[in-house]
């Protein structure tokens, strides 16, 4: 076959109409993008209204409704919480660990049975919420560890020296988690209306 007619073909080929592509459903709709926004918002609000009580606030509560509902969608909301945080309270090294803080939490709830009966989903949120509180300090450490050149010994002690106000934030996380069912299952009623 002579060079000319091998280009020939060669355009031939390309230049027929090709299948229509299936087009892509975008991860996050310009719905999804709002609400998520709002979500966001809202757990930033729950913060800053509770900022008077000592490591007391809904966020434990919203992550774990978000993330019932949304699922991996949920990390946006959280995202968005961050990102405000940070704004609001400037990007500083207090803030570093916020990058981090929420995974554990939102993975834990990421394993919950979602179709467990109202009584055992709401014991399980409780003890989720209430081993994060636990847990912030020690979740928080790394970071102070690591911006403030803690060895062993003063990362543990500083864990340690703030335990009383953790415990504070599990007594708050497990009083405000008993809300997660009822709040579960209005978002789960919004989303179905917004369906039909």
């Amino acid at each position: 076959m002579s060079l000319p007619e091998r280009n020939n073909r060669v355009e031939e080929q390309t230049t027929e109409p090709s299948a229509p592509r299936a087009r892509k459903k975008p991860w996050l709709t310009v719905r999804e993008l709002c609400v998520f926004s709002m979500l966001g918002a809202l757990l930033f609000c729950s913060k800053l209204l509770m900022e008077w009580a000592p490591n007391i606030h809904f966020i434990a509560l919203f992550i774990i409704t978000f993330t019932l509902v949304y699922r991996a969608k949920a990390l946006v909301p959280i995202y968005v919480f961050v990102l405000l945080t940070g704004v609001y309270g400037g990007f500083n090294v207090w803030w570093v660990p916020y990058v981090y803080i929420w995974l554990p939490i939102w993975g834990l709830a990421m394993l919950l049975p979602r179709r467990a009966p109202a009584w055992l989903l709401t014991l399980l949120c409780m003890l989720l919420g209430g081993l994060h509180g636990i847990l912030y300090g020690a979740l928080y450490a790394p970071a102070q560890a690591f911006f403030f050149k803690y060895d062993l010994q003063m990362t543990i002690t500083w864990i340690l020296s703030g335990l009383p106000f953790d415990f504070l934030h599990a007594l708050g996380n497990l009083a405000a988690c008993t809300l997660t069912y009822p709040l579960y299952k209005l978002l789960c009623r919004l989303e179905r209306k917004k369906m039909k």
